[in-house]
């Protein structure tokens, strides 16, 4: 194992299809306004820990990014 390994925590890694739905959308979007492509990309980067779901289940909100790990 190398040092850069244990030092460093592994990052996320985005398709270049997640990476644009980031870029194109608000810190927090409604579900309700999400084409399907949309909402199966934001499910997966919830999965990932990138956005999170708030508390009435109708939106999701991009995380800090010091609270989560770097993309790779």
């Amino acid at each position: 194992m190398k040092i850069h390994q244990l030092l460093d925590a592994p990052g996320i890694i985005l398709t270049n299809e997640e990476k644009d739905f980031i870029e194109s959308h608000h810190k927090e979007i409604s579900l309700h306004s999400l084409y399907d492509r949309e909402e199966v990309l934001a499910r997966n980067l919830v999965r990932k820990g990138v956005y999170e779901i708030s508390k009435d289940n109708k939106n999701i909100i991009l995380k800090d990014a010091d609270n989560r790990k770097k993309p790779i």
